[in-house]
C-alpha cells in the first residue's frame, strides 16, 4: 500500500491508528463506505472544503449520513457567509481528490472544525487521502493534531 500524506503525518507525530481499505469499483457514498466497514453511519466523517464570502477557506468534517449546516459554519468560522468551493478547485487547493479528501495533510493547513457529535468517541472515521481508504483514529487526537475545533456544525 502507497502511503498518502496523512498517513506519513500521523505516524510522524506517533497517533495511533488504521487504516482500512475497500473496494470502489462501482462508484461509492459515504454511507456505502459506512456499510462496508460494518460500521454506524454516524462514526463516518466526509471532509468538506468551503470558502467565505471573504475568500477564506475552511475544513469541515461531519457524519457522511449529515450535511454540513452552512449557517451553522459560518457562524462556527466567524465568517459571513460560508460556500461550498467548485470541485474543481479542491485537486489544487489541498492536493486531495473527491471522495478522498482527508482533513491531515493537505497543501496547506485551513482552520478545521469538527462536528460536535465525534466528540464523545473513542474513535472514528475519515479519508486516508485517497478513494478506497480510511482511517480509523480517536478524534481527540485528530483535533490536536490539526489545532481543530469540535462545534455543532451539522444539519438537523
Amino acid at each position: 500500500m502507497k502511503k498518502t500524506n496523512a498517513m506519513r503525518i500521523l505516524e510522524s507525530e506517533n497517533i495511533d491508528f488504521e487504516i482500512i481499505e475497500y473496494s470502489t469499483k462501482d462508484g461509492i457514498s459515504g454511507t456505502d463506505v459506512a456499510e462496508k466497514l460494518g460500521e454506524n453511519k454516524d462514526r463516518v466523517f466526509k471532509t468538506l472544503v468551503t470558502e467565505s464570502k471573504e475568500g477564506e477557506n475552511f475544513v469541515f468534517v461531519v457524519p457522511v449520513s449529515s450535511e454540513l449546516d452552512l449557517k451553522k459554519a459560518a457562524k462556527a468560522s466567524n465568517s459571513k457567509k460560508i460556500e461550498m468551493i467548485p470541485q474543481k478547485k479542491l485537486l489544487p487547493l489541498t492536493g486531495y481528490v473527491h471522495g478522498g479528501c482527508s482533513p491531515v495533510g493537505m497543501k496547506k493547513e485551513f482552520k478545521t472544525y469538527i462536528d460536535s457529535s465525534a466528540e464523545d468517541f473513542n474513535f472514528f472515521y475519515i479519508s486516508g487521502g485517497k478513494v478506497g481508504m480510511q482511517i480509523k483514529l480517536n478524534p481527540k487526537e485528530l483535533i490536536s493534531l490539526i489545532d481543530g475545533e469540535f462545534a455543532d456544525i451539522k444539519k438537523e
